[in-house]
C-alpha cells in the first residue's frame, strides 16, 4: 500500500506539471486530504523539493534511463521525480520503502508495464551514491567566460543541471553578474525560504510581539533591512494563538521594503492599486498613522475578497476597497498623492519561495509581461495628482520587466520625472545608482523585487 503522503504529493505534482494549478493550490487540494500532520508536512516536502530540484532529476533520469525525458510516459517521470527525489534529499526515508512505492504508483497509474523500467531507474539511482553523473562547479574557469566557449558551456551545465535552474536563466545571470554571483544566486533559490513576518504597530510593537512570540516557544530575528521585519528561527507563529489577533502578517521582507519605498504620508491620499492579498497596503496604512485616505483595489473578484480578509484581520476593515482592472481608465481624476502598481510580472524573483515558477516561465513570455505592464502604469498615471507620485514595482529579476518599463514609461510620459526615494531607515543600502529600489539574492540574501518612483510635475 502506498503511503498516502507519496500519493498525495504524485497527485499534486500532476496537477502542476499538467497546468492545472500552481504549487499552493496544488497541494491545498492534496495535502488538505491528509489527517496526520506528519503526512501533510512530507507532501509538502517532496512536493516542493521536487519542484525545486526537477532540472537535476530529469538529468539523472535520463541518464539512468538511457532515454531522454520526453521519451518516458509523464505520469512515469512524474513518479520518478519525486522518487529520485526522496533517494537524494531525504535521508530518514527507507530506499527500499520509496522503490516499493514508486512501483505501486505506477502499476496505481495503470502503467503496470513499466513498473520494471521504474524498478531499474531507481535502484541504479540509489547504488551511484554520490557519485551521481552531475557537471561539477568550475573552479579555475573565469568568472564572465566567453558566451560559447568551453568555459561558458561548464559553467551554465554547472547552474542548469547541478543547481537546477532553466538554462535561458543561467545563461541570463552568468552574463549579467558573472559565475561567482550567479553561484550564490541559484544557490538562494535553492534553499529552503524563512518563514518572515511583519509587526502589525497598528496593533503592537515589535518588542512586544517578540516577547509574546517567545512566550509561545516561537524564536524570531529581527531582518536586516526592513524595519518591522522580523525572521522566524524556530516555531510556528501562523499556528499559534497569537495568529488570529491580528499582530503581524506573513510577509518576505523585499515585498516589505517596497512597501516602504512607495512613501505614504500622514494626511496623504494613497491608491494601492494592485494590492492583494493586502501585505503593502497594510505596511502603507501604518505609515499613514490613521490620517489620510486609503484606497485598496484589485482586479479579480477572489483576489478582492482575499484582500477585504487579510484587511480585517488587520484591524483595517474601514479601508476603501474597489474592483479595479488597470488595462481600463480609472474610474476616478487625478486626485491621488501616492499611487502604487505593484504589477503582476513573471515573478522571477521569488522561485526561493514559488520553486515551480522557474520551469513555468519563458523568456518568450517577459515581452508579454512588459507591455502589459506599461500599459497599467499608463492607466494609474492618470489618477496622480500634480507634485504627487507613482510607484511601479515587481517581483522579477529581470530588465525587460524593470528598468526598460520604467523608462519606457518616462519617455511617454514627459509630464513626470524619476522621484528621489524616501528617507526611510534601512532602504538605503537596497537603493541602486538610479534611485530604484533594488534587492538581489546574490548581493542582500532578498529575494529579487525593484520599485521605481516618478513625481507629476504638472
Amino acid at each position: 500500500m502506498v503511503a498516502p503522503a507519496r500519493r498525495a504529493a504524485f497527485e499534486a505534482l500532476r496537477l502542476v506539471s499538467t497546468g492545472r494549478a500552481d504549487l499552493p493550490a496544488a497541494l491545498a487540494a492534496r495535502r488538505d486530504r491528509l489527517a496526520d500532520d506528519r503526512d501533510r508536512a512530507l507532501t509538502a516536502e517532496i512536493v516542493t523539493g521536487t519542484l525545486r530540484w526537477r532540472g537535476t532529476l530529469d538529468h539523472l533520469i535520463a541518464t539512468f534511463a538511457r532515454r531522454a525525458i520526453d521519451r518516458i510516459d509523464p505520469e512515469v517521470v512524474e513518479i520518478l521525480r519525486l522518487s529520485v527525489y526522496q533517494l537524494l534529499h531525504l535521508d530518514r526515508v527507507p530506499a527500499a520503502a520509496v522503490v516499493d512505492d514508486a512501483v505501486d504508483l505506477t502499476r496505481g497509474a495503470g502503467k503496470r508495464s513499466a513498473s520494471g523500467f521504474v524498478n531499474a531507474v531507481l535502484r541504479a539511482v540509489s547504488r551511484a551514491g554520490d557519485r551521481l553523473p552531475l557537471p561539477a562547479m568550475p573552479v579555475d574557469g573565469p568568472d564572465r567566460p566567453e558566451p560559447g566557449s568551453p568555459a561558458w558551456e561548464a559553467a551554465v551545465d554547472y547552474l542548469s543541471v547541478t543547481q537546477s535552474h532553466p538554462r535561458w536563466l543561467a545563461e541570463r545571470w552568468l552574463s549579467r553578474v558573472g559565475f561567482a554571483a550567479a553561484d550564490r544566486w541559484v544557490r538562494f533559490d535553492n534553499a529552503p525560504a524563512p518563514v518572515t513576518l511583519r509587526v502589525n504597530t497598528l496593533r503592537t510593537t515589535t518588542d512586544d510581539l517578540v516577547r509574546q512570540l517567545a512566550d509561545e516557544g516561537i524564536e524570531v530575528d529581527r531582518a536586516t533591512y526592513a524595519v518591522d521585519a522580523l525572521v522566524v528561527r524556530s516555531g510556528t507563529p501562523q499556528r499559534s494563538p497569537l495568529a488570529g489577533r491580528g499582530l503581524f502578517v506573513l510577509q518576505n521582507e523585499a515585498s516589505q521594503l517596497v512597501a516602504l519605498f512607495a512613501e505614504s504620508r500622514p494626511g496623504a491620499r494613497v491608491l494601492d492599486a494592485c494590492a492583494s492579498p493586502g501585505g503593502k497596503t497594510v505596511v502603507m496604512a501604518d505609515r499613514m498613522g490613521g490620517r489620510g485616505l486609503l484606497v485598496a483595489a484589485d482586479r479579480r473578484p477572489r483576489r478582492v475578497q482575499l484582500l477585504r480578509r487579510q484587511l480585517q484581520a488587520a484591524g483595517l476593515g474601514v479601508i476603501p476597497i474597489v474592483q479595479l482592472d488597470l488595462l481600463q481608465p480609472l474610474p476616478f481624476g487625478a486626485v491621488f498623492d501616492q499611487v502604487l502598481v505593484d504589477a503582476p510580472c513573471s515573478g522571477l524573483g521569488t522561485i526561493r519561495r514559488d520553486p515551480d515558477i522557474r520551469w513555468r516561465r519563458t523568456e518568450q513570455d517577459l515581452a508579454a509581461f512588459a507591455e502589459r505592464q506599461r500599459q497599467m502604469l499608463q492607466a494609474a498615471a492618470d489618477g496622480v495628482a500634480p507634485g504627487g507620485c507613482l510607484t511601479y514595482a515587481t517581483c522579477s529579476s529581470e530588465p525587460e520587466e524593470n528598468e526598460a518599463v520604467a523608462s519606457a514609461f518616462l519617455a511617454a510620459r514627459p509630464d513626470f520625472s524619476p522621484a528621489a526615494p524616501p528617507a526611510v531607515p534601512g532602504l538605503e543600502t537596497v537603493i541602486d545608482e538610479r534611485g530604484h529600489l533594488r534587492t538581489w539574492p546574490h548581493r542582500h540574501g532578498l529575494e529579487a523585487f525593484f520599485a521605481a518612483t516618478f513625481r507629476r510635475i504638472v
